[in-house]
This record gives structure tokens, sequence and C-alpha cells, in this order.
């Protein structure tokens, strides 16, 4: 069996001329004109368990034959200072002069980085993203890229004004299974989208929690008020410093943390940059441990074009923590048949007979029995490691960083999940059924 590496080798070339429409190069667009023997000095903004376990590793991967390195860190509690610090010495993949910042402030003040990897809390990604351009960073930024729409807006404005290659964490747009489903629909062999059901089921009471750190955790030891940033300011309070996931407004929890992965094909595989109308409901049933936000979680979109309401399709999400039976599904229906994105296959199954087609005076157009490419499934367990799916994102991201093309899923993708995940978080929230205004570029609550 070929090892790991070769497999992200093997993927890699397979896929990678599916990478975006180019950018133009601007040289007054780059804070140090790279050359393409130049390395790409790569600052970390947030040392979190997501950098350490999945995106270090994916930059590892790549990292010497793209000629990256880290060059330093920058995180507000001292002690992920100095875990990043020992994590990276000796693994070869950072600069000697290795630095400490104290926060990105500092960071984005030296003149030594080109890029950062954004994977701070959920609700600073956009604010974090909208700095880093602006001071002529490119960005690899952790999803959700927002989890409030003035923050969505003012990170796009930044990112399409500053002509900055920026890629959203949004994996799937890299991994060849889900470009070949995007373009078996793409192509109209699928017929229309009549309907789409999706699901991520994990049994983890301790998911998102991190109780030890929370007793060790010392307020002077980090910048509680840099930390809270635009969100209401409260006193210090360590579980939503460490268990952000848990508590709204600093993360919607399951919209952000997993719909946002699955929203986004919805998005990509039909050309629908927003649902039309969202309603959702749920709780938490089981683990009542102070969180805010729910265990169980379950949402009901409307898709389809704006100025045609007789033409869509319903997408259902649902998800919940404290059962796995299910787990992670993503299934594409037509009335010829289905894509199954948990065994890569398209098949007839649940279309149109053509006894029941001939009743009715209609043609039967089944689908074809074939494969998807394989990669990896997405890995539901806290600790995901260096997926190949993650890996061959990064990869993505650095080759066009050095193209100055557009990546597999650029800022706008990450404002579209974001609009669908609001919306979604605001009908929980308030009960209503939540609709967009494309004019208004705007949610309404009807």
């Amino acid at each position: 069996m070929e090892n790991r590496r070769e497999f992200i080798k093997k993927t890699a070339a397979a896929s990678f001329s599916l990478a975006g429409l180019g950018m133009g190069f601007s040289a007054s667009s780059y804070a140090r004109i790279l050359g393409s023997n130049d390395r790409v000095r790569v600052g970390i903004i947030g040392f979190s368990d997501r950098f350490r376990q999945s995106l270090a590793p994916a930059f590892a991967e790549h990292a010497k034959n793209q000629n990256f390195a880290f060059v330093g860190v920058s995180d507000i509690w001292n002690r992920r200072r100095d875990e990043a610090e020992q994590y990276l010495k000796g693994k070869g993949w950072n600069d000697s002069s290795f630095f400490k910042a104290r926060n990105n402030d500092e960071l984005l003040d030296r003149k030594d980085v080109d890029a950062v990897i954004i994977s701070t809390a959920d609700f600073q990604h956009a604010l974090h993203c909208a700095a880093a351009v602006e001071s002529g960073r490119d960005v690899y930024c952790e999803k959700p890229f927002a989890e409030s729409l003035d923050d969505a807006r003012k990170a796009l404005k930044a990112v399409e004004s500053s002509k900055r290659i920026v890629q959203v964490g949004s994996q799937r747009r890299s991994a060849p299974n889900y470009h070949q489903a995007n373009d078996f629909i793409r192509s109209g062999k699928f017929g229309d989208i009549t309907m789409v059901e999706m699901t991520w089921n994990v049994n983890q009471p301790g998911r998102w929690r991190r109780p030890k750190l929370v007793s060790e955790i010392r307020k002077e030891d980090t910048d509680w008020d840099r930390y809270q940033m635009n969100r209401p300011k409260v006193a210090w309070d360590p579980r939503k410093y460490l268990e952000f996931r848990l508590f709204y407004p600093y993360s919607s929890g399951i919209p952000g943390q997993w719909m946002s992965h699955q929203i986004d094909t919805v998005h990509w595989f039909s050309g629908l940059d927003h649902p039309r109308s969202v309603v959702a409901n749920g709780g938490v049933y089981s683990w009542k441990d102070g969180r805010v936000n729910a265990d169980t979680f379950t949402a009901v979109f409307d898709y389809g074009p704006d100025n045609d309401k007789t033409k869509g399709f319903q997408v259902l999400y649902s998800s919940r923590m404290n059962n796995e039976a299910g787990g992670v599904k993503e299934y594409y229906f037509s009335n010829g048949g289905m894509i199954n994105l948990d065994t890569n296959k398209i098949s007839p199954d649940g279309g149109l007979e053509a006894k029941y087609a001939k009743e009715m005076n209609m043609q039967a157009n089944l689908l074809p029995t074939m494969s998807l490419g394989e990669v990896a499934k997405m890995e539901t367990s806290a600790n995901t490691g260096g997926d190949p799916m993650t890996s061959l994102h990064m990869l993505n991201w650095m080759e066009c960083v050095r193209s100055r093309k557009e990546p597999n899923a650029p800022a706008r993708v990450g404002f579209n999940h974001s609009v669908a995940n609001i919306m979604a978080t605001m009908a929980l929230h308030t009960g209503k059924r939540i609709t967009w205004d494309s004019t208004k570029q705007d949610v309404a609550v009807s």
C-alpha cells in the first residue's frame, strides 16, 4: 500500500488543475515581491488545537517543496507562545530566528512576515483576516469565516480591496471527489437537485470542553480585553476563553463548526450563494454543563433563484452530539437518483422507475452507477490530525501565494457560508423564519 505522502503527491497531481481562475499579478499589492526561489515566511496567528493537530502537519507536508517556513507566532496567552516554540523545535518547519509576539499588532508590524495562518476563536477569524490583508499579508483563515454579518462584510471588503490571496478553511473544495461531484452536477447529467440531506453526528460529551486548561489559565497570563474584540465586554471567564465553541456570541457552535463545511458544498454545486430562507430548532438536551450552544440542532433551508420561486430545492441539515448513529452524511438527490458523498458513489437509487414514468407519459432518466475519486473522509473525532483533505487545501493555498491565482476557497466562499450559518443561528435563537434580501444584502425575520 502506498504511503500517505505518495497518496498526497498523486492526488495533488490529479486535482490541482482544478484550482480557481487566475488573478492578475500586481507588484503594488505585494509587501515583498517574491521570486520563485524566495522563501515564504509565515506567521502563526493563534496556536490552537486545530493548528497543532491539523494545520501544522498539513503545512509540513509541503513546506520543503514549496519553500515555506514558519517565522513566528502571535498568541495572547503566554503559555501558547511557549508551546508553539517547543512544538516546532527541531522539526525543521521554521526559521532559526523564530519569534514570539504578544498580539497580532506586534506580528503584523514586522517586515519579515509574508503570510499568516489564522486559527483563533471562531468569532475572531473575520477581523483577524481583515487586519492581516490590510497589512499586506496573504492568509489561510480557518472556518467559519465570520460569526456576524458586520464582521463578514468588513472582512470581505478588506480582502477584495487588497487583492491578497485568502484561502478559507473549507477543505472539501480541494478534494478530488467533491470536484468530480460538482462537475457531474454542473454538466447537467445529474438533473435538477431536488433535495439535499446532511448529518454530522458524534457522541462526545467532552467535545469542545477543556476542563484541565480552564483550571490552569490565569487572567494575568493573557489579554482578556483584547480577546473579546467587538463582543460585549464581560468579566473574566476562562470557559469563554478556552471553551468558546459552547458559548454564543463567541461561536454559533454546530453551525459554525460543522454545518459550514457541508452547506458550502450546496453553494458550490448549485451555483447559489445563499439560502432564500431557513427555519431551525434545537437545544441543550443532554450535556447540561453550563453551555449555551445547542448539542442537538436541525435546520431546513429553501434554496433557489431569487427571481423564480418555482425553481429550487430543500436542504435538511441535522446534527447531534449525544448519539453518533448515522455519522457524517451528504446526500444529493435528483429525480434520476443520488450522489452519496459518504460512499463516493453516484447511483440510480430512488430515481424515477420506467414503469411509473410510462404511466405519466414521462421520461425516466435514471443515473448511471459510478464511483467518484477517493479521498479520506471528513474526520469527526476531536483530534483530526493532518488529514489528506486539509493537506491538499494547504498545498493549493501555497501554490496560489506564488502564482497569484485565486485559491479553491476564496473569501467570497467564506462570506457565503457565513450568511447561511448566521441565518440558521438567528432562526434557532428567534424561533422565526429567516430570509435573505439580496437587494439589501441583509437578513430579514418573517
